[in-house]
Order: C-alpha cells, then structure tokens, then sequence
C-alpha cells in the first residue's frame, strides 16, 4: 500500500508527500540531508516500538528540560541569564524591541515593502511581543527550544494568524520518518539514494516522557513555530540549551558550598577531650566507669520549640560535643584538654575557582557578574577582549531567535496574498531584523572609527586630485561601497548647491555645475506644474516588478489558490493519536 492511500484513510495528509518525494527523485543524493532541529528519525509505520532509543531520548530531553529551569533558579545563574537577556533585548516605551529591515531587498517595490512591514507590526501584536518580548526570549534561552500553535480562521483565511498560544517543550516533539521504499521508489543497490522524509510534531498533553510518548497528536508543521537554540548533541538528536555546559560546574560548585558549609559546623567550635584514669579495672568495668563518669558531668538540655518543654538528651553525642578517652594506670593521670577548631575557616579559593568557572560556562563576563566592579565607560581601546566576545555571543543569540519572525511572516504572508512561499524563500535570504541596543560599546567603536577617519581624510584632502581621486579616497579612507557612494552624489545633488562660506575658494567648475543643477530643479518644476498628478508617466519599456501590491479590500476577495488551500486544511486540520493509526 502506498503511504498517500495509508495516510488518506485518516482524512488528511501531513505536509506534501508527493512533493517530498518527486524532490528526492528529480535531485537524488546518497547523502542524507542535514538537519539541526533535534527531530527524532524514526522508522515507517509508526514513532514507538521501531526505534531502539526512542523513549529514553524524549525522556532525557524532558528531564534536561527540567533540569534547565532548575538551574535558573540558582542565583550565579539567574544572574547570568538576567544579564544576556537584557543585553539582547533591550526594551523602550518610545521604540520597538526588533525591526525588520528590507534594505537589502532591492528588487521588490516599496509598496510590498510597506506592506510586509504593516503584516510583521501585526504579527508581533499576537504573542504581545512588545511587552513579554524579555520573558519569550528569555524562555527560549533556558529551555533552547520555543514552539507556539499558529491558529487562524479557516472561514475568513484572508485575515492571517489570529492567535499564537505557547506550548510546553516537554509534550511537544518533531518527528522525522522517511518514505517506505514502495512508495519513493528510491533505494536501489545499484543506485543508493536518500529516500524522502515525512515530517510532523507529536503533541501529548500529559507529556512525552515514559510511556506518554506512545499517545499523542501528530500535526503538521505548518502549524506550528520552532525555533531551537541550534545546539545539538553527538548524536544530533537532542537539542540542547545554552546552559547545558554549565550543568557540571554548577553541580560542582554546588557540592563544594555544601561541604564548606558542613566543615564550618564541624571545625568551628573547641571542643573538650577528657582523658579518664581507669587504672587497671578489667574491659567492661572501665567502660562502665567511662559511662558514669560522662553522665555525671554532661548535662545537655534541648528545648523542644512545638512541645515547650526542655527535656534531657544526654543520650546522644553529635560531633560539636567533647570526646572522652580511656588512660590506662601507668600513663598520666585524668586530663581535660581542648581540641582547637579550624584554623583555615576563612580560605575560599577554591569556593571561588569553581565560581568563575561557572560563570565562563555560563558565556558572561566575570567583570559583569562581580558587585565590587562598577560600569566602565571607556573607549573602544580600553574595552576588555571578554566584553568584545560577549557583545559577539549577544549577536549570535539574536540572529538564531530572529528564525521565529521568518517561520512567523512567511505564514502571515501566504495568508494574506502579499506573496507565496517560494517568493518569501527567496526573498528571506535579504531580510534582516534590527534589535534595540544599549551597550555602548559598538557606538564607541564607530565613533572612534569615524574619527581616525576623519583625521586621515583631512590628511589626504590637499593632495586630492594630484595624487589620489576622490573615488579612491572614498573608497579606501571612507571605505564606502559603490551603493553608498551613488547613494551620496544622489543625496548631494538634492540638497542642491552648497552656500559659499567667507574665505573658502570653491572653482568655476562646481559653482557651473551647481548653477546647471538648479536651473534644472527649476524646468522640472515647472513641467510638474503643467502637467498635473493625472498626467500618463513615461513608460520605460522595461519589466514589470516581480511583486503587484495589492490593497486590503482586493486582498480580502482574492481567490484562494492551491498552494494556499492546502496551507491552510494543513494548519486546521490533525491527524487522530499515533496509537489509533498503528491499529488502522
């Protein structure tokens, strides 16, 4: 039986199967395809009782979740957590946290422009990501994955995302299983290839862990949005979080303030040795003696805070009371002596190597972590290397949580009809998301490199034009691109002629062309006057843009096309629980 005709006995298809395998046909490879999104590769007719280590891993990964949340809890690494978080989103009443930026995107016209930037404010509005932007950010570091439902309205499409609802990383997994050879049609001993692969997320309420994950909700990837931290481990198929190295340096540490803690108690009080005379009385009658001889002179009264009585516990003798020794006839007779406590209670060195061990695990700068160091507003000389790697690290965060907005915008998009997804594929490689900074470091860094460049320019100026051409003075003083340097003449010709200060030269060259510019203005001016806003522009004979802006009202009646539907009977649609098709 194919697996179309197995998976339409359910009355619905997860993702496009077909599409997946012409893929695999029409571009064959021997090489599976790599993947660092931690799903669980399975084999075909189900994701339990096929796979060795399957249950076991989704149980690691849910007790490493766990455990990563645990150790937030711990003040060096809340601490820790606090600082990256608010150095990677900075939030402001007066600007939004992230920004998306089409300014690479020069082949789209600036109405798609302005309507992608209307749809990603839209959507930034469903996880109210203006004002929880610290603690969405913040869950993904700890947990290093972040999954939401995408839901829409399968009667109104046309009005895009309506809700996106978090859900916990531990009920929620991605599956990966691969087309059965009848149905790719594939594998040949002559010809090994890669056979394609069928994808979906398993959702069980109650959890994945143990025997849960043989129930749950297979659902289609479109539906949902994953990011992941992009951490794996040797086997790739368990993502991992940032904190994961910091879990044996904080055991550690842990391990050693406890028994620093036990070695106060212990060796901070002095204690009394009494060293008693027993003479040559036989075994057991010395210890009886030894015995009478502590009753007498120990008295230890416990006050019971419950009961509010004091009753005696003579009984007992923990390690802070006095020790009593047997003395032989012979040797020197009854003696009280004090056994003095620890000398070395004040030595913390090695307390304070596992520390800044952990802090180098937890990817922060020890400076920052220290309430004795106060904030340093240097140059961009005097900044240390770790501040430098810190502000590269806060950088790498951004650009893999920034995988949320795309996963988010090409959804909102292909609903909307602005573009399709093949469209939004290509163009995504150009679009970038500008977050809201505070450290001060990149500006001292450009501001310094802005100077040393000013200083060498009015360095070269006089022997422009002898020696050096302003284009080479552009770009190698000013190390301006060729698109900033048109972008420049263009800006200075419409700023128009520049007003002649006292006692500057300037040549008949630039004031004629100046001159000639202006009375150009001028003609062009006047020419818009005649000729009003309704008059036919000049057609250049050129090709159309790839994009058409389309306006809300036409949006809305759009026609569905295919591609489209089938996005969205993918998103509101679910398969029944795994156990059920493995019955079926």
């Amino acid at each position: 039986m194919e697996i179309k005709k197995m998976i339409s006995l359910f009355g619905f298809k997860i993702g496009t199967t077909e599409d997946a395998i012409k893929k695999a046909e029409s571009i064959p490879s021997f090489v599976p395809p790599t993947r660092d999104d931690g799903a669980v590769e399975i084999a075909p007719g189900g994701a339990y009782g096929t796979f060795v280590d399957l249950e076991g891993t989704a149980k690691s990964e849910a007790e490493l979740t766990t455990r990563y949340r645990e150790m937030s809890g711990q003040p060096e690494v809340d601490a820790a957590v606090d600082d990256i978080v608010n150095e990677a989103i900075v939030t402001d009443f007066r600007a939004a946290a992230v920004e998306i930026d089409l300014d690479e995107a020069k082949d789209i016209p600036e109405s798609i422009k302005k309507r992608i930037h209307e749809e990603f404010d839209e959507v930034m509005i469903q996880p109210d990501f203006r004002n929880m932007c610290y603690e969405i950010f913040r869950r993904w570091y700890i947990d290093g994955r972040l999954f939401y439902h995408i839901m829409i309205d399968k009667t109104r499409p046309r009005e895009g995302i309506k809700e996106l609802r978090y859900i916990d990383p531990r009920r929620i997994r991605k599956v990966r299983e691969p087309v059965k050879k009848s149905a790719a049609g594939l594998l040949n001993q002559k010809n090994p290839q890669v056979p394609a692969y069928e994808e979906y997320y398993l959702y069980n309420p109650g959890g994945l862990a143990g025997a849960g994950y043989t129930q749950g909700i297979k659902i289609a990837p479109d539906s949902i949005c994953y990011v992941n931290s992009g951490l794996l481990d040797n086997r790739n198929r368990m993502t991992l979080s940032y904190l994961h190295k910091a879990i044996k340096p904080l055991n550690q540490l842990r391990m050693l303030e406890d028994a620093v803690v036990i070695y106060r108690l212990s060796r901070a009080p002095e204690r009394r040795i009494f060293y008693i005379d027993v003479g040559n009385l036989p075994k057991v009658k010395a210890e009886q003696y030894m015995r009478d001889m502590m009753v007498r002179h120990k008295n230890r009264l416990v006050y019971d805070a419950q009961t509010g009585e004091v009753r005696d516990d003579r009984k007992f003798m923990t390690m802070l009371e006095d020790f009593w020794l047997p003395r032989r006839e012979g040797a020197r007779g009854t003696e009280i002596t004090t056994l003095p406590g620890g000398q070395n209670l004040g030595q913390m060195d090695d307390v304070f190597y596992f520390q800044k061990k952990l802090y180098k695990a937890l990817n922060v700068p020890e400076s920052r972590l220290q309430a004795d160091t106060g904030f340093n507003m240097g140059r961009a000389n005097e900044i240390t290397r770790d501040e430098v790697k810190f502000a590269k690290f806060i950088t790498r965060l951004r650009h893999r949580f920034s995988a949320i907005f795309n996963n988010l915008l090409e959804i909102q998009l292909a609903l909307k009809g602005v573009m399709s997804r093949e469209e939004w594929s290509r163009l995504k490689p150009q679009v970038q998301y500008n977050f809201l900074s505070d450290n001060s470091f990149q500006e001292l860094k450009n501001q310094d490199l802005m100077t040393a460049r000013m200083v060498l320019l009015a360095t070269v100026d006089p022997f422009l034009g002898k020696y050096y051409s302003k284009n080479w003075v552009q770009k190698n003083v000013l190390r301006l691109t060729e698109e900033e340097i048109d972008e420049m003449e263009e800006e200075i010709k419409k700023e128009g002629p520049e007003v002649a200060v006292p006692g500057s030269p300037m040549d008949m060259q630039t004031i004629q062309q100046q001159v000639s510019s202006a009375q150009q203005q001028q003609a062009s001016s006047a020419q818009q006057q005649q000729f009003p806003s309704g008059a036919p522009e000049d057609d250049d004979g050129g090709e159309p843009p790839p994009l058409e802006v389309q306006e809300q009202t036409e949006t809305n009646l759009k026609e569905l096309t295919e591609e489209e539907k089938k996005l969205i009977t993918s998103m509101t649609r679910f398969m029944d629980s795994m156990a059920e098709d493995t019955k079926e």
